[in-house]
C-alpha cells in the first residue's frame, strides 16, 4: 500500500484502518469483540428504525474492534455502507451534512412529541432539552466536510 501524497485523490480502500491496539487479556479481547458485534447490531437496527442513531454506534463498535479483533476492524472500516462515515469521524471528525439535518430533526421531533404527547409537567421536557440540545449543538457545530488538501509547488 503506497502512502497518500498530498496532491492524491485517494479512494477509501487507499486508506489504512487505525492501529490494533489489542488488549493483553484474552477474556478482554472476547468482551470487547462481542460489544462490538453488539454495536454494529443495533446499528444495522438505527439503519431501518429512524429514532435510534446508526453511525454512533458503528464509531463505538470500530473501537471495541480496535482493540480486539483487526478482522472485524477491518471489514468495518472498508464496508461500503457503513465505512465511509466511519473513516470520515475516525479521521477529521466530520458528520455528514444528511446525518446532521437528520439527527437534530429527530431530535427536535422526539422533543416535541415528548413534550406536546407525554409530559404531564414542565419537568420531562426540561431534562430533555438540557439533554438534546448540547447534543444537537455538537453535531451542529462538526465539521461537514474533511479538510480539502491543495498541491503546495
Amino acid at each position: 500500500m503506497q502512502p497518500i501524497k498530498a496532491d492524491d485523490t485517494h479512494a477509501p480502500s487507499e486508506i489504512a484502518p487505525p492501529p490494533l491496539m489489542a488488549s493483553a487479556a484474552t477474556w478482554l479481547r472476547w468482551f470487547l469483540c462481542g460489544l462490538g458485534l453488539l454495536l454494529v447490531g443495533i446499528g444495522i437496527v438505527g439503519v431501518f428504525l429512524p429514532v435510534l442513531p446508526t453511525t454512533v454506534f458503528l464509531i463505538a463498535a470500530l473501537w471495541a474492534f480496535s482493540k480486539s479483533s483487526a478482522k472485524f476492524q477491518a471489514w468495518l472500516w472498508y464496508h461500503p455502507s457503513f465505512g465511509g462515515p466511519v473513516r470520515d469521524w475516525h479521521q477529521h471528525r466530520v458528520i455528514g451534512v444528511r446525518a446532521k439535518v437528520f439527527a437534530v430533526l429527530v431530535m427536535t421531533l422526539s422533543f416535541l412529541y415528548v413534550a406536546i404527547w407525554v409530559a404531564d409537567d414542565w419537568q420531562l421536557p426540561v431534562i430533555l432539552a438540557v439533554a438534546m440540545l448540547p447534543a444537537g449543538l455538537y453535531v451542529a457545530t462538526r465539521p461537514s466536510h474533511p479538510p480539502t488538501i491543495t498541491k503546495t509547488q
